[in-house]
């Protein structure tokens, strides 16, 4: 009998694993509806949708392994970072979904959004006040107009699945929608600083480099007291933390 096992739990939605088959539970029944129409149209590998009884959706395992996790090591080599940029690219160029995504937030809402955080992570003592105005001076670059792109919008390196230097899938697509596609670059290389010229020369185009550094400062700002209060820890090595304190 295949083992359960726990791929992400809180209390927003959680991910099981029972054998090759992935469930992800969710009460918002409007995010899944979102990842299974961005499944249906993005123009690379995706997982199969087995079947769907809400809030339950199951699919299929993908070949190979993810690219590795933010805090740990890279499993991927320079030329599977490249095919990753080569992917993102196409899913870029692809016509636009109809909705916007996490990586379409208005500017006014998002500068809004980051000033109240950076006041609540100092004012609650979670962060130094050096280390919160630096990086929201930086993260000042991501706000800027931006032409809207098909993005994943949660392009984290786990969610990409390498077989040798292949792009067998890309999982996770319930933040998806037209977007800033700088804001999946910057996610896809964050805590992996080393990788971004690999995943540049697939991307293939140029590429505003303060862009890519100001949403490495924006993305972990907003994460930090969300990831404290859902039961991660974004002070590990390697984390979100580290991310703002390369930033000085």
């Amino acid at each position: 009998m295949d083992q359960v096992k726990v791929v992400v739990a809180h209390s927003e939605r959680a991910t099981l694993r029972v054998g090759d088959v992935f469930l992800k539970v969710d009460a918002d029944q409007e995010r899944i509806d979102v990842e299974v129409e961005a499944m249906a149209l993005a123009p690379v590998p995706t997982p199969a949708v087995l079947w769907r009884k809400p809030p339950v959706l199951a699919l299929a395992a993908l070949p190979g392994t993810t690219l590795g996790r933010l805090g740990g090591p890279s499993t991927g080599s320079p030329a599977a970072w490249t095919a990753a940029g080569a992917a993102i690219r196409k899913l870029h160029d692809a016509p636009l979904p109809s909705r916007p995504g996490r990586a379409g937030r208005s500017i006014v809402a998002l500068a809004a959004e980051l000033d109240d955080e950076c006041e609540l992570l100092v004012t609650n003592g979670l962060l130094p006040t050096d280390l919160v105005t630096r990086n929201r001076r930086v993260a000042e670059a991501a706000l800027r107009p931006w032409t809207p792109a098909f993005t994943h919008g949660d392009l984290q390196i786990a969610h990409v699945f390498i077989d040798g230097d292949e792009v067998t899938g890309i999982i996770d697509w319930s933040e998806a929608g037209q977007g800033d596609a700088l804001y999946d670059l910057a996610t896809f290389t964050l805590g992996h600083e080393e990788h971004l010229d690999d995943v540049l020369a697939g991307y293939g185009t140029d590429v505003d480099l303060d862009v890519i550094h100001a949403w490495w400062s924006l993305r972990s700002l907003l994460a930090v007291r969300w990831l404290i209060g859902h039961g991660f820890d974004p002070f590990a090595p390697g984390c979100e933390v580290d991310v703002l304190r390369s930033r000085m």
